[in-house]
């Protein structure tokens, strides 16, 4: 993967399109256990207009998916040229720390901690400004 991975990359990869790709660039990834990157929050997501009006912040499940994502990049790095999709398996051990709003960069930290090929367990930091907004320990399985 040559880095940083920006949008057309992560399409490459990941079947999401807007409004549901969450990962905006890859930023540094070792190929096999850890990943980083980030998504620039702005106020005209559309999940702003409803959640919530005059105090926008952005769905804590929304910043799961997006650690979900830059996994998935990972994972499904292995599977280049099949078709192949990442899901969710389980989520655990969710806190959520501080809220995110819109002008934020959302820098997203993913570490494999459990591989076993096409399932595995992934551990994942989002942080803006250098403070923990959400963690979180994710299952996943890659198939067709």
């Amino acid at each position: 993967m040559n880095l940083p991975l920006d949008i057309e990359g992560i399409k490459r990869i990941l079947p999401h399109r807007y409004p549901f790709l969450l990962v905006d660039r890859v930023t540094a990834c070792d190929g096999s256990q850890t990943i980083q990157g980030y998504k620039n929050v702005t106020g005209n997501e559309d999940f702003f207009q409803g959640h919530f009006p005059g105090n926008p912040v952005m769905p804590g499940v929304l910043i799961i998916e997006a650690l979900a994502q830059l996994g998935a990049v990972l994972l499904m790095q292995r599977f280049v040229g099949q078709k192949v999709y990442a899901y969710f398996a389980g989520i655990e051990k969710v806190r959520f720390k501080k809220p995110v709003v819109p002008g934020d960069r959302l820098d997203l930290d993913v570490l494999v901690v459990r591989d076993r090929g096409r399932f595995a367990v992934i551990e994942g930091k989002a942080s803006v400004d250098g403070q923990l907004a959400v963690e979180a320990t994710m299952s996943c399985m890659v198939t067709q």
